[in-house]
């Protein structure tokens, strides 16, 4: 399993946004929702747009790519119309006031 790595401080990231990180060669989007975390790969696999940009749905706990609209489940990288076709997704633990994610086997 890989190791955690630091992408930032808990306020760089703002409640109900995403935020593309840096992590092992790739940028992750990272999702704050309260006290709840989740991150995914950045890229949609359809065109490569930012997820991060994405629009957040915290009822359904998606973001929606801001390109072609597919949609994304934040807590496993499942797309919503094919669950088939997923991103990566990632752990999220915070220490302090750091956030750290690595990903999950």
């Amino acid at each position: 399993m890989s190791e955690f790595e630091s992408v930032g401080n808990v306020s760089d990231f703002e409640d109900g946004q995403g935020l593309a990180v840096p992590y092992d060669g790739r940028m992750v989007a990272v999702f704050r929702q309260g006290d709840t975390w989740y991150a995914i790969d950045d890229l949609c696999p359809h065109m490569g747009a930012s997820l991060a940009e994405g629009h957040l749905d915290p009822e359904n706990q998606q973001v929606t790519c801001p390109w072609h609209a597919w949609r994304f489940c934040v807590r496993d990288g499942t797309w919503e119309d094919n669950p088939r076709i997923k991103v990566d997704c990632f752990e999220v633990k915070v220490e302090g006031d750091e956030v750290f994610v690595r990903e999950k086997d």
